[in-house]
């Protein structure tokens, strides 16, 4: 099973999926969290942030995923960058794959860049930043949109995704049931 969050930067992809694991690996220990930021310092962070380089690091996620998924774990993975042929390869590609888009406005995000990333593409001081000078494609056909905007907390957006994607509750469940 692959649980793929998918947001703009500052959406809280990594959070959610952080909150999660938290309520999940006790039931559940063959949980593993892909965040996009570890898989690219894993390989050394030589790669650039261009849009190809993008797509060759969401490739990249999207094959250690599925390594993952083929010897029964549940995947959480938190990635950027969301173009619509990535996200048709994981629904062909990934065993029980259930996409959670994580919608923020523009204010939110910049309230949450913490790195001023936005505000210094949007000067001309950096380059390549999703939102900003490289398309955003919001997921047409996400199986679960979550408003960051909400003000929900962490722990409270993880319940709501647990109670929402019937795949991911049954298995919760099934767990509880055999560890208590």
């Amino acid at each position: 099973m692959v649980i793929w969050l998918t947001g703009l930067s500052g959406a809280g992809k990594t959070t959610l999926a952080l909150a999660l694991r938290d309520l999940l690996k006790p039931s559940l220990p063959q949980v593993v969290l892909v965040d996009g930021d570890v898989v690219r310092e894993a390989f050394g962070a030589t790669m650039g942030y261009t849009e190809p380089e993008r797509v060759v690091q969401i490739q990249r996620i999207q094959r250690l995923a599925k390594i993952l998924s083929d010897q029964d774990q549940i995947v959480l993975v938190a990635a950027l960058y969301a173009h619509p042929d990535l996200l048709d390869w994981n629904r062909e590609n990934l065993r029980e794959y259930v996409e959670v888009y994580i919608e923020a406005s523009m204010e939110l995000l910049r309230k949450r860049d913490q790195k001023s990333l936005y505000s210094m593409a949007e000067s001309g001081e950096t380059r390549h930043v999703v939102g900003v000078d490289i398309p955003w494609h919001a997921p047409g056909t996400a199986d679960l949109t979550l408003d960051a905007d909400s003000q929900t907390s962490p722990v409270e957006m993880a319940r709501l995704l647990l109670e929402k994607v019937p795949v991911l509750k049954t298995a919760f469940t099934d767990a509880a049931k055999v560890t208590v």
